[in-house]
């Protein structure tokens, strides 16, 4: 039971504060007249969190929360119990004012997902069109078991595509580093060695470059990297654009051997999400809208929503995604099957499933071909930096 702080005056009028422990702010006011005392004020403890403005929670935690609750309301508790509940054994303080929250909007009368539609920090809104479309079909406890599972699905994706590209990435950064420290430290201790033959014009072009490489970096280095940071912050208020967003995600599906695996994880995305709403029992129209935010690629959202429309005016949903052109050809085919056969919502989802698996299976080959590859790149220019050094040693042994 949550405790309320509260502010009250006694009989002789003296104001009084303090903790008292009761199910919801009623209970507590009720209890307090019964103690003689005149309730100024009670509140809960735990901070209020404005529409919008709740804390950022892992998915995981989410997900875990789900199928806690999910766990509660099958076992036959009250709603507002199992919220109660899972507020108390939390200690995670941004999930605890969450909870509180929508523990008091759901009292005084809100949906869960209404209460819920109020932390879209927290929740996201596959997850609320999941929950309403489970509260109004009688299938709550479903409908958070598969928002639970799918949460996870999509975190364990992303962990794994996060963890197989750390070594590539540590690699390339500190390769960057022992570059620059050749180029910065090291090359400069060779100019005047050179110094003669760079005057009289006999220094081969490779040294020549790098040499003058190296005193810019010596001595302006401070103008190419303000260049550089000028550079990513007009990319980056660009790229936030409408525009610079679909040139961004129309190059991520275009590039060579990435590209693909940037498409097959949007487009499975798309699936799993389409497929988990309809199952649930959401309009398919209020289902492209989501699913097609879910991708997180505007140029597929473009793609969806005009599909959408064309579902408007009577047509399949198969046909749209094909002609659009960055749809699979296999997918879209077993779509159109699945439409025949009234079977979309199963299809989407095993669609997703093996999109996933042929995925990691690319992203695996890619990464492994991405570490030597970065290995050669980088003994490729080390090697470059050594022959323009040696090239003028030659040249001197030869005149020699």
């Amino acid at each position: 039971m949550p405790d309320f702080a509260y502010t009250a005056r006694d009989l002789t009028g003296s104001k009084v504060s303090g903790m008292i422990a009761a199910g919801s702010q009623r209970e507590a006011l009720a209890l307090l007249t019964k103690q003689s005392l005149f309730p100024m004020e009670v509140r809960d403890p735990l901070p209020k969190l404005a529409a919008g403005k709740s804390r950022k929670v892992k998915p995981l935690l989410i997900a875990n929360m789900f199928s806690q609750l999910s766990g509660l309301l099958r076992s036959g508790v009250p709603l507002l119990r199992s919220l109660n509940v899972l507020r108390e054994q939390t200690s995670h303080s941004g999930l605890k004012s969450i909870l509180s929250d929508v523990h008091d909007q759901v009292e005084e009368g809100s949906t869960l997902a209404e209460a819920m539609a109020h932390h879209p920090r927290a929740f996201g809104e596959m997850s609320i069109s999941m929950i309403r479309a489970g509260g109004e079909g009688a299938f709550l406890e479903d409908a958070l078991d598969r928002v639970s599972e799918f949460t996870e699905k999509q975190q364990d994706l992303k962990s794994r595509t996060i963890g197989a590209m750390a070594y590539p990435l540590f690699l390339g950064f500190f390769g960057s580093l022992i570059v620059t420290f050749l180029i910065v430290f090291f090359v400069p201790k060779f100019a005047d060695m050179f110094g003669r033959m760079r005057q009289k014009g006999e220094l081969p072009f490779l040294t020549d470059w790098l040499l003058n490489f190296s005193e810019f970096l010596n001595h302006w280095w401070w103008l190419g990297a303000g260049a550089i940071v000028a550079l990513f912050f007009f990319a980056k208020g660009r790229l936030q654009t409408p525009e610079g967003r679909i040139f961004r995600d129309r190059v991520l599906i275009k590039l060579p051997i990435v590209g693909h695996i940037f498409l097959s994880l949007s487009v499975s995305r798309f699936c799993r999400v389409l497929g988990t709403l309809l199952h649930n029992g959401v309009p398919i129209l209020k289902a492209l809208e989501i699913s097609g935010g879910a991708t997180g690629n505007k140029v597929l959202s473009g793609a969806i929503n005009q599909a959408a429309e064309n579902i408007s005016a009577g047509e399949s949903l198969a046909k749209p995604l094909a002609s659009s052109g960055h749809f699979p050809r296999n997918v879209c085919e077993m779509i159109s099957v699945a439409e025949e056969s009234n079977n979309l919502e199963n299809v989407l989802t095993n669609i997703s499933d093996d999109l996933d698996k042929r995925t990691w299976r690319q992203l695996d080959l890619a990464v492994r071909l991405l570490e030597p590859l970065m290995l050669l790149i980088l003994a490729g220019v080390v090697l470059l930096v050594a022959i323009a050094l040696l090239l003028p040693v030659m040249k001197m042994s030869t005149s020699i």
